[in-house]
């Protein structure tokens, strides 16, 4: 989990990720959408694909890429217990937010 979070806290890294979500893309397409050399942006992609976050696979002279959405899944584990704890908190602001309005009635 280190590792994808280590990845996923460069917003450049975030951006990649971002559009892999939406669609395979070769490195040349990902370095367009991004405002940094294409070294860089190799150096990115291999930080994802350490972390688990993107595969690659070869076509032809190409390289496509595409996310791997189940190495996030450690990470949404991690997180189910803040999104519980908010939840909770939510529910007790709308209760008193009821209570108050019950009140002013």
């Amino acid at each position: 989990m280190d590792a994808v979070l280590q990845a996923l806290a460069d917003p450049s890294r975030r951006v990649v990720l971002g559009i892999l979500r939406d669609h395979e893309a070769t490195a040349g397409e990902l370095a367009d959408a991004l405002p940094i050399a294409r070294p860089g942006v190799s150096r990115h992609l291999r930080v994802l694909r350490e972390a688990g976050l993107v595969d690659v696979r070869q076509d032809a002279q190409r390289r496509i890429y595409r996310l791997r959405p189940e190495a996030l899944s450690g990470i949404d584990e991690w997180l189910a217990d803040y999104r519980d704890l908010w939840v909770q908190r939510l529910d007790a602001l709308h209760t008193e937010i009821a209570r108050g309005k019950r009140d002013d009635a």
